[in-house]
């Protein structure tokens, strides 16, 4: 990208930022258009938590190129002191950012080290390192945007400029206000889980976080299987993500008696648990926003079966009532089927029965991994999408990866 285009898209990149509202698209996106407006071949962002830098996101073309899956991904745990010797902890403790021509070349009498463990276990060399520091309005630091080889036209790994440099603070400016804006986002959805949690203890932030992982890794599969827009998959997933956190925020309002048994409901006790999706969506209306259309869509259909043998069914969310044309003999209302489930509802039916087998409950111990898989395969067909368990099933690993990166 020539200086010209990265000016005009500097001048652009706070709107398309203004966009993004979930926190993992957000570093997607900022790390993305970094990779592009510095010419680097990799790059990675950590979060500052209190006195460590927790690795978040990474992006790598060398990895997409060649094939290969890098040991050290995107659900990886990893953190590093802020007191440390690393680049990205001496940039946080200083607030200015740091460009190395050679991190194997290092002067053993600065204060930073270059960390080569994970050029070690993947094979890869990282040679020209510029970091930086992503201030708040403060003049805080909140976290740290790593690029990596900066690369020619030829492709040939070369260092990043001065001017690189002061594009690219410009950059990270813009990105930390915007970074910041997502992560006070996600906070506000993870503190109405924990409200959740405060009632249902299974409804954990851990297991709402796995949910909104699989669900958007299954939503990505679904999409690239059929070629869908990449922008509006993208626009999708930033929203599907926090809705699917959200998806049993309803539970609020089920009796504790019925919330917190251990046994088998009763056929009233599970009307009572069944209204939780009611009460979900009276909680994001009225509709102000094209986030609460897909938290409500989330909310109302993931209890769907993919035989019809769900619920709520077809109801009017106001009254609960079957709509009508859709009542059964019994007087509920005919469960949706197939592709009347929301495709956003299908994918987190599976992200959560999938982690709630995988994980232990009041009324069982988790199961290992091929009983989970086991019965999600049977109920291809039956109680989910088959498509999407088959999707499922193909990325075990990655799935298994969520679980490590959100352990209870």
């Amino acid at each position: 990208m020539h200086e010209a285009e990265k000016k005009e898209a500097l001048r652009t990149l706070a709107a398309t930022l203004n966009y993004v509202s979930d926190l993992d698209v957000m570093m997607e996106t900022i790390l993305t258009e970094a990779r592009r407006f510095s010419g680097a071949q990799a790059g990675s962002i950590y979060i500052r938590e209190g006195d460590r830098l927790v690795f978040a996101y990474s992006q790598n073309d060398y990895f997409d190129k060649t094939g290969s899956t890098p040991g050290g991904g995107l659900y990886k745990n990893a953190s590093v002191s802020v007191t440390g010797n690393s680049l990205a902890s001496y940039v946080a403790r200083e607030g200015r950012p740091l460009n190395i021509g050679d991190a194997y070349a290092i002067d053993v009498e600065r204060p930073y080290r270059f960390k080569p463990d994970f050029d070690r276990k993947n094979g890869y060399v990282s040679r020209s390192v510029l970091t930086l520091p992503l201030k708040d309005i403060k003049a805080q630091t909140i976290g740290i945007l790593q690029l990596i080889n900066r690369l020619d036209e030829n492709g040939k790994v070369g260092v990043f400029g001065g001017s690189d440099v002061d594009m690219m603070m410009i950059f990270s400016s813009t990105a930390a206000m915007a970074l910041e804006r997502a992560h006070l986002i996600r906070q506000m959805i993870l503190r109405t889980i924990r409200m959740a949690e405060l009632r249902d203890p299974r409804e954990t932030s851990f297991h709402a976080q796995r949910v909104a992982a699989l669900a958007v890794m299954l939503y990505e599969d679904w999409a690239g299987r059929r070629r869908l827009d990449k922008n509006e998959v993208k626009k999708h997933i930033d929203h599907l993500r926090m809705a699917a956190m959200l998806h049993d925020v309803g539970k609020v309002g089920v009796p504790d008696h019925v919330l917190n048994k251990p046994g088998r409901l009763t056929f009233d006790e599970r009307m009572e648990m069944e209204k939780h999706v009611l009460v979900g969506l009276k909680l994001f209306d009225p509709v102000s926003s094209a986030l609460d259309e897909m938290i409500r869509e989330v909310v109302l259909h993931h209890h769907e079966r993919w035989d019809g043998r769900g619920y709520p069914g077809w109801v009017d969310p106001e009254t609960g009532r079957p709509i009508p044309g859709y009542e059964q003999e019994s007087g509920r209302a005919r469960g949706r089927k197939g592709d009347e489930i929301s495709i956003f509802g299908r994918v987190t039916a599976v992200a959560d029965v999938f982690d709630d087998l995988s994980s232990p409950r009041v009324y069982k111990e988790d199961f290992d991994e091929d009983l989970v898989c086991q019965i999600m395969l049977q109920e291809g067909g039956h109680h989910f999408d088959p498509e999407l368990v088959d999707a499922l099933l193909e990325n075990i690993g990655l799935a298994r990866s969520i679980r490590e990166r959100f352990p209870d």
